[in-house]
């Protein structure tokens, strides 16, 4: 899994752990005694429950609520995007072209999130000049 590839190779310290669906997410998330994340990336197109759904199920749980949340996805739909920001996503992470470039925007949506500098930008893309 590229994704995956790309956050074990930027020099921030982190703790990964991914999911193949939706629902799988969702019910570790749930689970009483699991220890909750410090951020968590969805993909858009997850297959049996969408990033979407998750978001909105995340945002409706009061336990997981506060979590970070950043979206992941190819889509560059800015009503979609504005829809899901009103839903609750902290950050949108357009995927990027590149491995290089994925690499640079998942550190960018990291430190977006915990870092002030970096919390004017909604939308991670890559700069295609």
């Amino acid at each position: 899994m590229l994704f995956l590839e790309a956050i074990d190779e930027i020099l921030l310290e982190t703790e990964t752990k991914t999911f193949d669906n939706g629902v799988d997410l969702m019910a570790k998330l749930l689970e009483n005694d699991a220890p909750l994340p410090d951020l968590i990336f969805l993909d858009l197109n997850m297959p049996l429950m969408t990033g979407e759904e998750c978001l909105v199920d995340i945002r409706n749980e009061p336990r997981l609520a506060e979590i970070p949340i950043i979206i992941y996805s190819g889509y560059m739909d800015y009503d979609k995007i504005n829809l899901l920001r009103k839903k609750g996503a902290n950050k949108y992470l357009q995927k990027p072209s590149s491995f290089k470039s994925l690499q640079g925007l998942i550190e960018q949506g990291i430190l977006s999130i915990y870092k002030s500098e970096f919390e004017q930008a909604y939308i991670i893309k890559e700069d295609r000049d």
